[in-house]
């Protein structure tokens, strides 16, 4: 198996949303996030190869896993 990397939106954030379950996406900074993705299991990109669009679009899709089990 591959590992994940930044451009892999909808497989970070569903990892971030089995990690870290229970927590509102939108109450984690982008600070947070990017260190919590680089210390998924399977994650395997460049720390420094991130941008706050990629951020951005992990939390999007991780807010829609959210919503799906807590609306």
């Amino acid at each position: 198996m591959s590992k994940l990397n930044w451009s892999d939106t909808e497989d970070v954030a569903i990892a971030l949303y089995e990690t870290h379950e229970g927590i509102n996406p939108l109450s984690v900074s982008f600070v947070q996030m990017h260190q919590w993705i680089c210390e998924l299991e399977n994650f395997g990109g460049d720390a420094k190869a991130s941008s706050e669009g990629s951020l951005e679009g992990i939390q999007m899709a991780w807010l829609d896993e959210w919503k799906y089990d807590n609306e």
